[in-house]
């Protein structure tokens, strides 16, 4: 039953950010205890195997599915999306962060920076973008009225279940990473690699896991209730 509580908080989480920018869902990932050796008594120090008993599941681990999501067009110049492997680099207070958010604008010194205000990296530090026409190539290459002003930084992993989620669509790594062999397109937005209809599916079926479990505990409480309370009395 706690297995099951964890996997419908995750599910719902993916259902939450079924519209986030660049969200990337997660899987809640079982395994059963150690399981019991179920040996005959009295047939000595060699008793046969009978089979095993298995004593409950438990969450394994919370995974992200880094799948990319489906590419809407948006309009805006300032709007990027990655089409394969690799991930913007963004500075925070805590270091370095990675995203596949790449709704971008400029702050009050021109420098390109997340929605909440992080500076995006590009090879030799913050970007900082003129007034004027800008152009970005599927390297990462800025160019404003034809003039190049910075190169993004995008990286990818090559062990990406390395990466752990910080919210805001941020990740961590214990490395810096290589670089990115996805393209950039401007103008676009990813979306959120969620599954709606999926994810209800599972939230469904989870709620009914819970029930069934929650109906056995239920029914040995009762058969408890009779060894005690009537068998005992004969």
């Amino acid at each position: 039953m706690l297995a099951e509580t964890t996997r419908a908080d995750t599910v719902a989480n993916n259902l939450a950010n079924g519209n986030t920018t660049g969200y990337k869902k997660d899987i809640a990932i079982s395994k059963d205890f150690a399981s019991l050796l179920i040996r005959r008594i009295n047939d000595g120090k060699e008793a046969p195997a009978i089979g095993t008993l298995g004593i409950g599941t438990m969450i394994d681990e919370i995974a992200t599915i880094h799948t990319g999501g489906a590419m809407n067009p948006s309009g805006n110049s300032l709007d990027f999306a990655i089409e394969g492997k690799g991930y913007f680099v963004v500075e925070t207070p805590a270091g370095e962060r990675f995203t596949r958010n790449g709704a971008f604008s400029r702050n009050g010194q021109g420098q390109l920076v997340t929605g909440e205000g992080q500076r995006v990296m590009g090879q030799n530090g913050a970007i900082t973008i003129p007034d004027g026409t800008l152009t970005v190539e599927e390297s990462g290459r800025i160019t404003v009225d034809g003039v190049e002003v910075g190169q993004m930084r995008v990286v990818e992993f090559a062990n990406e279940r390395e990466l752990l989620k910080e919210g805001n669509s941020l990740f961590r790594a214990p490395d810096n990473g290589q670089q990115a062999t996805g393209k950039v397109v401007q103008g676009f937005l990813e979306r959120s690699n969620v599954n709606i209809v999926a994810e209800m599916v599972n939230m469904i079926s989870g709620y009914r896991a819970y029930e069934v479990n929650a109906k056995t505990v239920q029914a040995h409480d009762q058969l408890l209730d009779k060894a005690v309370n009537e068998v005992g009395k004969v």
